[in-house]
């Protein structure tokens, strides 16, 4: 690990408790989902990480708790710097803050990972699906959600195609 982010691990481990494990030069927390706000605003503030570049989750069913993690991507453009934070929620009905107050771009993130997964950001401006249809049941990212088969809203008819043959090499 580089010397930088070596003192801001060691300082948000030291200020938030936040366990961290290094791997070929990638640093990633795991930090509680009451922490995460104040964890994301000292990156922003104190240490300079001006993205967030990613958000998604993970859903370990039927594995035992955790249930879920929530991945975040934190980029330093200025130093050049990268690190990952997860946060672990369990139960068939997670919540945890949103980060769109920090980070307004969590805004889309967050309403992905509820539509997907079915997880609740408090605080969030307009928590409502974003990709699949308003009245659509379930979410379809968890591993528990049941596959069923849907008939294809569209037909190809294989026999109305012309066939290009290859060109001949001269």
């Amino acid at each position: 690990m580089n010397k930088p982010l070596e003192k801001i691990a060691a300082d948000l481990n030291a200020e938030f408790g936040a366990t961290y494990t290094e791997d070929r030069g990638e640093v990633s927390f795991v930090v509680p989902a009451e922490r995460i706000v104040d964890f994301a605003a000292a990156l922003k503030k104190k240490h300079k990480f001006e993205m967030l570049a990613s958000q998604t989750a993970v859903d370990y069913w039927p594995a035992l708790a955790p249930r879920y993690h929530i991945v975040y991507q934190f980029t330093s453009v200025s130093k050049k710097l990268r690190l990952e934070a997860r946060v672990p929620l369990d139960g068939n009905d997670p919540e945890m803050p949103s980060l769109v107050d920090v980070f307004p771009n969590a805004n889309w993130f967050e309403r992905e990972l509820f539509d997907m997964f079915g997880i609740r950001f408090s605080g969030h401006p307009d928590l409502r699906r974003i990709l699949m249809p308003f009245d659509w049941e379930g979410h379809p990212l968890r591993k528990d959600y049941p596959l069923g088969y849907e008939e294809v809203q569209f037909s190809f008819n294989y026999e109305d195609i012309e066939v290009r043959k290859p060109r001949p090499k001269d």
